[in-house]
């Protein structure tokens, strides 16, 4: 069987960080751990919640193609170093969790991947999950769903598309689809 690199994504407040913990738990996954050029917030650990590198660092890693994708952000870049990922790959799975646009960037690279969309039972449902969190005002959330459109309309263009209604559900149909592609 071969190892696969799986890449998540989905609008936020759909789930897709609670799946993704409940596969790391299951099985032999490794979750690729990205790049950032900004600063390390208040309890985050260098080469565990991100490798913090420079501005300069990251460029060179741009011109050398030593990134599977790559964004700009706020003015900080943040991107799937090439690398780490590949040689994860030689000794289990890997999971990428990114947003839509980094998933399609790492598919024209290697189409071996598979692409995999998390999506809300409807958006009822992920606006409840949203505000649920408290984290965020109002007029963010309405710019999560308006994010939720763009992101869906890409939905096309995945190898799958799990919806998250009940997460025992969602993990198991996810389970189910990553032991099928380890067996191709």
């Amino acid at each position: 069987m071969r190892n696969v690199l799986l890449i998540i994504s989905g609008p936020s407040g759909v789930g897709k960080g609670t799946v993704v913990k409940k596969l790391l738990e299951n099985g032999n996954f490794a979750l690729s751990v990205s790049c950032t050029t900004r600063a390390p917030r208040e309890g985050e650990v260098d080469g565990k919640s991100y490798f913090f590198i420079t501005k300069q660092e990251f460029l060179k890693g741009i011109d050398e193609g030593g990134f599977l994708e790559y964004s700009n952000h706020f003015e900080n870049y943040y991107g799937t170093p090439k690398k780490f990922v590949e040689d994860m790959l030689k000794s289990r799975d890997v999971i990428l969790e990114i947003e839509v646009d980094g998933a399609l960037q790492v598919k024209k690279s290697h189409p071996e991947a598979i692409l995999l969309m998390i999506v809300p039972p409807d958006e009822a449902e992920l606006r409840r999950r949203l505000e649920k969190r408290g984290s965020e005002s109002a007029d963010m959330v309405e710019k999560r769903i308006k994010r939720t459109e763009y992101e869906l309309s890409k939905k096309h263009l995945y190898d799958y598309v799990v919806i998250n209604d009940e997460l025992k559900t969602c993990v198991s149909d996810v389970e189910r689809i990553i032991k099928r592609e380890k067996s191709r």
